[in-house]
C-alpha cells in the first residue's frame, strides 16, 4: 500500500508512520494539502492520506476532487478531542487515528479503508482451471483481457495477475472507463499539459504514466468511446502515449490488463469497438464463472466474508448454519461474488443466535434469502447438477494418455489466444516450429484447430 502522510512529521505522527511501514505500507511525506494534491496530480500516487487534523481536510479532499482525485482520508494528531475528531469526520476523513498510536489500530485502519487486501478465494474445479491458467501468464508481459458478468470478480483476478508477475513491486493502476465521461477519460489516461483546455491549471499527470514499471488495469473497457480506441491501440503498440496539450510523446513501461462483462465479439460487429484493440488486449483470456456455475464457492466465500466483516464491526464470527449455506448454494446470485458479499455483510448484523441462519440473510429489500430463491428445489437441483459436472472436471483427466493432455494444453491456450500462434508458443514455453509441427500433425488426424487471430476453430490448419 503506497501511503501519503500531510502534516508535520514529529513525534507521534512519525511513530504511525514507523508502524505503517511495518505493515508493508510504502510512505511519502509533504507538509500542505496544497504540496499533497500537487504530488498526487503529478503521478506520485496514494492509496491513502493520513492527514493531521490540524490541516484543512475539506480544502484537500476538494481540491483532489477537482482533479479526479479520489483517495481515501483517515485524520489523526496528537491531543484531540471528540469534537476534533467528529470535525475532521464531516470535513471527508474516513477513520480518526487518536496519537499515540496503536499498531493494532494502524493496521485495522490500513486495512478496513484502503481494502487492500483482497484475495482469490475458490474451491470450485472450474474456478480453478482458470487460476490455474493465470498462475501460467501471470509472469508473462502479454495483455489479458478478463471477461465475465459483473460481480464474478474481475477487478481480483487483475491484482491477483500482478501479484504474481515480473512488476508485483510496481504499482498497480485501475481506472474504471464506464465512470468517467469521454471527454474526460483521455486527459485521465494520458494526462495533460497546462492550459490545454479550459480548467487545466497545471500539468496533470495520466494513468499511463503512474502505472509506468507496472500494471494498468482498464476496467469495463467496452464503454470506451471508438476515438478514443484508436489513440489507446497506438500507446499499446508503440510504448509511447500523447498528452493532451503536449508536443512530445511520452515513453511508457506497462503490462495491460483489461476487463468487460460485455461480448467483446458482438461489439466489433456492431462497430463499437475495434477489431485490432481487441486482438491486441486479447493476447490471453481468462473467463471467469459466474457464481451459479461454480457452486463449490460459494460456502468458501461465504465463510471469508463473514471473518471479514465480523472483523471489521467488533462483532463475534459465527458459524453459518447447515439450512442457510444450502439456502446459499440454492440462490441464483444474479449480482455474484459481489452480492454474496453483501448479503453475508447484513447476515453478520442481523444474526441473533449463536449460528447465522436463514433468516439473517437477506435479499437487498429486507426479504428472507428462502423467498428470493426462485424456488429452492429447481435451484437445489441445478446446483446439484452444477456440482456434478464440477466434479466430472476434476476426473475428466483420468485415464488420459500424455499425449492427449498435451493435445488439449496445445489447443486450449491456442484457443485462449484467439489462434496467435507465436504469443501460444510463449506460453507454452515452446518454439513456434515445434507448435507449428504439432497442430500439422492435430490437423492430419482430422481435429478442427483454431485460425489464427480468431480463437474459431477451422477444419485444417493454416500457417500463421
Amino acid at each position: 500500500m503506497r501511503l501519503l502522510v500531510v502534516g508535520r512529521l514529529s513525534g507521534q505522527l512519525a511513530t504511525a508512520v514507523k508502524m505503517a511501514m511495518a505493515h508493508g505500507a510504502k510512505v511519502s511525506h509533504v507538509e500542505r494539502g496544497d504540496q499533497a494534491t500537487e504530488q498526487l496530480r503529478r503521478g506520485q500516487g496514494a492509496d491513502l492520506l493520513m492527514v493531521d487534523y490540524r490541516v484543512d481536510i475539506a480544502a484537500l479532499i476538494a481540491a483532489n476532487e477537482a482533479e479526479r482525485i479520489h483517495v481515501p482520508v483517515v485524520a489523526c494528531g496528537v491531543d484531540a478531542d471528540a469534537t476534533d475528531a467528529a470535525n475532521a469526520i464531516r470535513a471527508g476523513a474516513k477513520e480518526f487515528i487518536p496519537l499515540p498510536p496503536e499498531a493494532d489500530l494502524i493496521a485495522a485502519v490500513l486495512s478496513a479503508v484502503a481494502d487492500d487486501e483482497r484475495p482469490l478465494i475458490s474451491a470450485d474445479p472450474s474456478m480453478k482451471a482458470v487460476i490455474q491458467l493465470a498462475d501460467q501468464v501471470a509472469r508473462s508481459e502479454a495483455s489479458i483481457l478478463i471477461t465475465g458478468e459483473s460481480g464474478v470478480g474481475k477487478e481480483v483476478m487483475a491484482r491477483y495477475l500482478h501479484a504474481g508477475s515480473k512488476r508485483a513491486d510496481r504499482p498497480f493502476i485501475s481506472v474504471n472507463c464506464a465512470a468517467i465521461p469521454d471527454n474526460l477519460l483521455e486527459s485521465e489516461l494520458f494526462g495533460h499539459e497546462k492550459g490545454s483546455f479550459t480548467g487545466a491549471m497545471a500539468r496533470r499527470i495520466g494513468k499511463f504514466e503512474e502505472a509506468d514499471g507496472g500494471t494498468l488495469l482498464l476496467d469495463e473497457i467496452s464503454e470506451m468511446d471508438v476515438r478514443l480506441q484508436a489513440k489507446l491501440l497506438r500507446a499499446i503498440q508503440e510504448r509511447v502515449i500523447d498528452r493532451v496539450g503536449g508536443t512530445k510523446p511520452v515513453p511508457v513501461n506497462i503490462r495491460i490488463i483489461a476487463t468487460s462483462n460485455r461480448d467483446l465479439a458482438r461489439s466489433v460487429s456492431e462497430g463499437t469497438f475495434r477489431e485490432d484493440l481487441l486482438y491486441r488486449l486479447n493476447v490471453v483470456n481468462l473467463r471467469l464463472p459466474a457464481l451459479r456455475e461454480r457452486p463449490g464457492d460459494i460456502a468458501v466465500l461465504a465463510d471469508h466474508f463473514v471473518r471479514k466483516y465480523a472483523a471489521a464491526n467488533g462483532v463475534p464470527v459465527k458459524p453459518i448454519s447447515a439450512d442457510a449455506k444450502r439456502a446459499l448454494v440454492s440462490h441464483r446470485w444474479n449480482g455474484n461474488v459481489r452480492e454474496l458479499e453483501n448479503a453475508m455483510h447484513r447476515a453478520v448484523l442481523l444474526a441473533v443466535g449463536p449460528e447465522i441462519d436463514v433468516e439473517a440473510i437477506r435479499l437487498p429489500d429486507g426479504q428472507p434469502l428462502s423467498a428470493g430463491s426462485h424456488g429452492a428445489a429447481v435451484d437445489a437441483g441445478v446446483a446439484g447438477r452444477a456440482a456434478h459436472v464440477a466434479d466430472a472436471v476434476t476426473r475428466a483427466h483420468v485415464g488420459q494418455t500424455v499425449a492427449q493432455m498435451e493435445k488439449t494444453l496445445i489447443l486450449d491456450t491456442l484457443s485462449h489466444c484467439l489462434g496467435n500462434r507465436t504469443h501460444a508458443a510463449n506460453i507454452l514455453g515452446i518454439s513456434i516450429r515445434t507448435l507449428r509441427n504439432k497442430l500439422n500433425e492435430y490437423a492430419d488426424e482430422g481435429t478442427s484447430i483454431p485460425a489464427p487471430q480468431s480463437g474459431v476453430a477451422s477444419s485444417g490448419y493454416a500457417a500463421a
